[in-house]
Parts: structure tokens; C-alpha cells; sequence
């Protein structure tokens, strides 16, 4: 069995295709020069948070559409179930109904109370 390093040697294995990373020092480089900058640096760290930031607001929108369709769908599934005559099923489902809301609603409002402290807190990112 031949085995293969790099140090120079023509037949070394590459390493498979790699994930481009966001973190990409390249990228940073915006005036394509060859050198980056603190200038350069600054505005890739400034593009990054704006990016996450817009991620995270996507992803609370997702949560409260989410939490909303489970809200108004609840209800209905209490009422297909008594309508197909599982009226345990839909006793046990209605049973169970008001833990289901106080808990959508906790996680809500501490998902949404958190963004807004962490808000408050971070204020500008310009150091």
C-alpha cells in the first residue's frame, strides 16, 4: 500500500470539495487588491451581523406563523375528532388544551422578550 503526504509530492490527496465558509477570508477583500483591510474587515463583520440579524428576524416570523397556525388549527383538530365520533379523543385533546395555549404563549413571549432585551443591550455594534 503506497502512502501519500504533501510535501511536494504530485500525488497527494486533495481534500474533497470543501463548504465555502461565510467567514471566508477572501471575501472581506471587496476592492479585489489582494489585501484586506481593517476597513475591509470591518464592513465583512458589519455584512455578517446583518445577515444574521435578518436570519434571526426570518426565523421568529417562522415561529410566530408556526405558533399561530398550531393556535387556530387546535380547535379544528378538537372538532374533526369529535365529528368522527372519537369523542374520548376529543375530550382528551380538550383536556389537554389549555397547557398547549399557556405553553405557546410562554414560548413565544420569552422568545420575543429575549430578542427585545438582547436588543436593548446591544444597541450599535460600532466599537
Amino acid at each position: 500500500m503506497q502512502r501519500y503526504n504533501n510535501k511536494g509530492n504530485s500525488m497527494a490527496r486533495k481534500p474533497a470539495a470543501e463548504k465555502e465558509s461565510k467567514y471566508d477570508i477572501k471575501k472581506a477583500d471587496h476592492n479585489g487588491d489582494g489585501v484586506v483591510t481593517e476597513e475591509e474587515l470591518r464592513m465583512q463583520k458589519m455584512m455578517l451581523e446583518m445577515e444574521d440579524e435578518d436570519a434571526q428576524r426570518d426565523a421568529i416570523r417562522k415561529m410566530a406563523w408556526f405558533a399561530l397556525f398550531g393556535l387556530l388549527v387546535y380547535p379544528i383538530g378538537i372538532g374533526i375528532t369529535s365529528g368522527f365520533g372519537l369523542d374520548t379523543a376529543a375530550q382528551l385533546i380538550a383536556d389537554i388544551a389549555p397547557t398547549y395555549f399557556a405553553s405557546i404563549a410562554v414560548l413565544v413571549s420569552a422568545f420575543f422578550g429575549a430578542d427585545a432585551l438582547k436588543g436593548k443591550r446591544g444597541g450599535s455594534s460600532d466599537e
